[in-house]
């Protein structure tokens, strides 16, 4: 008899989360016929997903309340955490009622995580929960207690680097035999390689690139500061930046006070990167925080060398400084320029591509299901 995975996930701004459980429920599909998996879709937030999540087969539940999330914010800290507020107490019966009814094997809970461990406290389900937690979550004292109580009654804690699950574990407020590393699944290898080949924008020649969306987390202000400096030694540099976000009228606005037009170039959200990254000279990640940071993976994948900054979770586990990328050190304009000439001296450098190459094997869909396999085994 199959095992029924379902996946608790509710978020409001396009961020990397979706596609992970997204493709986690893919790969344990993909590669046993052991396993049924199901997205639970309360708020329509995977409903921009629909093509994909069709064509890998994947159960997605109904969305009864999509007609709401239109009016749900989620820009500005007080007006999101409203829309979390909102989302907790609409989704409190239909989850308990999926979860009594249907009795999935498992429950993965990635997102609104409050809400599954509100739950397991006040109702007892044959259902076993798994906690996704990523980065380094900030523990307030009531969190401290809804985590110490909660995470008693979940089976396993799984974190996508080896920095978060030595974070938790020093927390002391759930057992260290039930965190588990379980690496994202970034990279499904076929497809990846397909997107690497397709055509690229021809009119953007000799760049370098960044991706992401563009808020305080990615840090694009600092990068465009930095850039500036670049500019003033290479007057013909130019910096690509794939995304979109609530930053992007303040960036803008940088780049039109410098007169970085030519330099600076916003691309907008683009649909596939991987061609802009295959022929981008340099990518470059100037995040405040990741984990691990999926843009910084598929870079990796297509062959291009990294210069990212060293923020704890994800790209100072990833790259190592001048043996598989270069390291900056977060949010210093100083350090970026220095390490973007380093770089610039041996940009041709093939060992740090190959070096790279092999630190992505981890990301893939097939080691994902292998992992998640010999966790819940």
């Amino acid at each position: 008899m199959k095992k029924k995975i379902y996946y608790w996930s509710p978020f409001l701004s396009p961020i990397a989360t979706p596609k992970a459980v997204i493709n986690s429920a893919y790969s344990l599909q993909k590669y046993s016929k052991n396993y049924e998996c199901f997205i639970i879709n309360f708020f329509g937030e995977f409903n921009v997903f629909k093509k994909v999540i069709e064509e890998k087969k994947i159960n997605c539940s109904n969305s009864p309340y999509d007609k709401i999330r239109k009016f749900l914010p989620f820009k500005g800290k007080i007006k999101s955490r409203l829309s979390f507020i909102v989302i907790f107490i609409l989704s409190f019966i239909p989850l308990k009622k999926i979860l009594d009814k249907e009795e999935p094997d498992y429950l993965v809970v990635q997102l609104i995580t409050s809400l599954p461990m509100l739950m397991i406290l006040l109702f007892d389900f044959k259902t076993k929960f798994i906690l996704r937690i990523s980065g380094l979550p900030r523990i307030t004292f009531f969190r401290k207690i809804l985590w110490k109580l909660a995470l008693k009654k979940f089976e396993y804690i799984t974190c996508p680097t080896i920095s978060t699950m030595e974070y938790l574990k020093d927390l002391n407020i759930v057992d260290k035999k039930k965190i588990k590393i379980l690496f994202d699944p970034i990279i499904e290898v076929n497809q990846s390689r397909i997107k690497c080949n397709l055509k690229n924008i021809t009119e953007h020649k000799n760049y370098y690139l960044s991706v992401g969306r563009l808020t305080t987390q990615k840090n694009f202000i600092f990068l465009c500061k930095a850039f500036h400096k670049i500019v003033l030694k290479f007057p013909n540099a130019k910096l690509l930046i794939a995304g979109d976000g609530e930053d992007k009228k303040k960036i803008n606005s940088y780049i039109i006070q410098n007169k970085l037009g030519k330099n600076i170039i916003l691309l907008g959200h683009v649909e596939n990167v991987y061609p802009l990254m295959t022929n981008a000279k340099l990518f470059i990640l100037s995040s405040l925080w990741e984990d691990p940071g999926f843009v910084l993976v598929e870079a990796l994948f297509c062959r291009t060398l990294v210069l990212t900054s060293n923020c704890k979770t994800g790209p100072a586990e990833l790259i190592k400084d001048k043996k598989n990328g270069y390291v900056f050190e977060s949010n210093n304009i100083e350090s970026f320029i220095n390490k973007f000439y380093e770089f610039n001296a041996n940009h041709k450098n093939f060992k740090l591509k190959a070096n790279g190459l092999k630190m992505v094997k981890k990301f893939t869909l097939f080691d994902h299901y292998i992992g998640f396999k010999k966790i819940i085994l």
